[in-house]
């Protein structure tokens, strides 16, 4: 041991330093004097007992499990980095928890649950006696796993039939098709096929939504919902509208990313996301966010009125067995305009022809606007480090440092080629954000983003927009993100992956009455939080909302 002031530091086989929890006091001094800002000190709650899972000295600690309910779908809600995917592991037989020591055996585990309802649930998984189906988080990785056709792959992994399932997902058209040639959003929605034809007891979905849009959001809570009529499913998920649409409990996880989480107790679906949303657990008597969540109840004016900065004529885009039309339309000084639409059908095209990337049938668009462009799949080359990459873009300084800076700045030491798809995508939408632009464009911000990390960034797009009196445009298929973020919505409609037809720019409600129109689906807002709530299949909310032509903005 060495020791350093008043911390001792611990040199194992890898010289890597540690402190000493035992001899640490959490007084914070270290943290101060330490120039290169590599030491943190977390001090966890008095009533916190041993862990169910560490890893390693000094490592991330895991409090809690989340109960698997048979016949039912319960949510896991929480913000990244906070071991819901550890939950899902452990659960999932994928991981032997250590209750933080490096002998615990599974008599152990198994004692240290005895009298609580997860126990006999572990019990199966120590025996092996509970079949698991996991649909894992990072479905990009398949392609490296697996060379071969869609319909090879689901042929060898699946265990019911699963052509059903393939048809009700749209996948059944994709079996000829490469894995490796497939979008991100087809490979969602394979990789969900696979998992619903495992013959399993429990179903666990991690992150399902991701690359998908609103109408493929919902087809997929259908046949999840179906699926849990006979079995048990766990889903974890950053989606509000779909957490919520989707489960009949919920736990929330709450905690320090990277240091730990705790698991609360089970909640009924609405309780729990509002509990989350206030930031104050009323079971556990535990706040563990400063300030709460909250949505505007009354709906926004029909028209943003700002000044208009800018106008994009109407066009055309082709390409081979695809066109997209796009209506002519304004840009006002200082407004957010949410962009939404299903996927392949023409969003992203629209984006790119504003940004000069792609050029529309006919001459350019005409402009002379300054555009800063996030596009939908980031990209980067960059091998130093988050602050030397923000050092090395052009962008307003004082803009970036009085409301953007502090949303990256605890990932400046980080290599930019070893963030994770969340990390860098904070990074990017930043510095779109930050650089001197008449136009800000936005291609689907939310993705690998958390609950708490999209109302964030919702917030600095909107208080950016608002100082710089720009325009920012935003696709994304989060709609309580939409519903946070915009004054005006622009609604693609059309036949994904043939045609698409872009409408000008319209107020909040028509907008969202098109949208939703075409999805076939209802919202309704909460009376505490205000935030949006799909209507769940043939209640009489639906009914009543359709019949009246309003499918957004009525409240419960």
């Amino acid at each position: 041991m060495v020791r350093m002031g008043d911390k001792t530091i611990e040199h194992e086989a890898s010289e890597q330093p540690v402190i000493s929890e035992d001899m640490c006091s959490g007084c914070g001094i270290c943290v101060k004097k330490c120039p290169y800002g590599a030491i943190t000190i977390v001090n966890l709650p008095e009533e916190l007992e041993d862990p169910v899972h560490q890893y390693g000295k000094n490592g991330f600690r895991l409090f809690g499990l989340p109960v698997p309910k048979p016949k039912s779908v319960v949510g896991i809600i929480g913000p990244n980095g906070i071991g819901k995917s550890t939950c899902i592991k452990i659960l999932g037989g994928q991981l032997v928890p250590n209750l933080g020591r490096d002998n615990a055996a599974w008599k152990d585990i198994i004692d240290y649950h005895r009298g609580q309802e997860i126990q006999a649930h572990l019990e199966r998984v120590a025996q092996g006696g509970v079949r698991i189906s996991l649909k894992p988080q990072n479905v990009d990785a398949i392609p490296h796993a697996f060379d071969g056709t869609v319909g090879e792959l689901l042929s060898r992994t699946a265990e019911l039939d699963y052509k059903g399932f393939a048809d009700e997902l749209e996948v059944t058209p994709l079996e000829h098709k490469r894995v490796s040639e497939i979008s991100g959003g087809e490979l969602q929605r394979v990789a969900i096929v696979a998992a619903l034809s495992k013959d399993a007891d429990i179903y666990l979905f991690d992150e399902p939504t991701s690359y998908l849009d609103v109408r493929q959001r919902l087809r997929m809570t259908r046949v999840v919902r179906k699926l849990a009529e006979g079995k048990a499913v766990m889903v974890i998920e950053h989606d509000l509208a779909v957490l919520d649409y989707l489960s009949d409990f919920t736990h929330v996880m709450f905690g320090q990313a990277g240091a730990y989480g705790i698991v609360s107790t089970l909640k009924g679906v609405r309780v729990g996301i509002n509990e989350f949303l206030d930031g104050f657990l009323r079971a556990e008597n535990m706040r563990f966010r400063p300030n709460e969540i909250k949505f505007a109840v009354k709906p926004p004016s029909e028209e943003w009125r700002g000044k208009v900065a800018f106008e994009f004529p109407s066009f055309t885009k082709s390409y081979e067995g695809f066109s997209v039309e796009v209506s002519g339309g304004q840009l006002r000084k200082g407004e957010v305009i949410g962009v939404l639409g299903p996927n392949a059908i023409g969003k992203s095209t629209f984006m790119k022809v504003l940004a000069a990337v792609e050029k529309p049938d006919s001459e350019s668009i005409g402009w002379s606007a300054r555009i800063s462009y996030k596009p939908q799949y980031v990209r980067t080359d960059f091998e130093g480090s988050v602050r030397e990459l923000v050092q090395s873009v052009p962008k307003d300084n004082d803009l970036f440092q009085s409301i953007i800076e502090r949303e990256v700045a605890p990932l400046y030491d980080n290599m930019v080629p070893e963030l994770s798809g969340g990390e860098l995508q904070r990074v990017s939408i930043a510095l779109a954000l930050a650089r001197d632009a008449d136009i800000c464009l936005l291609d689907e911000p939310s993705a690998f983003l958390d609950v708490e990390q999209r109302v964030k960034f919702a917030e600095v797009i909107r208080k950016v927009t608002e100082k710089t009196e720009r325009t920012t445009l935003v696709i994304d298929h989060d709609i309580t993100l939409q519903d946070y973020v915009s004054d005006r919505l622009m609604v693609f409609e059309g036949e994904p992956g043939v045609r698409g037809k872009a409408h000008k720019p319209e107020g909040m409600r028509a907008g969202m009455n098109r949208f939703l129109r075409g999805q076939g689906i209802t919202y309704r807002r909460d009376p505490n939080t205000g935030r949006p709530r799909a209507n769940k299949p043939g209640s009489q909310k639906v009914s009543e909302q359709k019949s009246s032509g309003q499918y957004y903005y009525t409240s419960e």
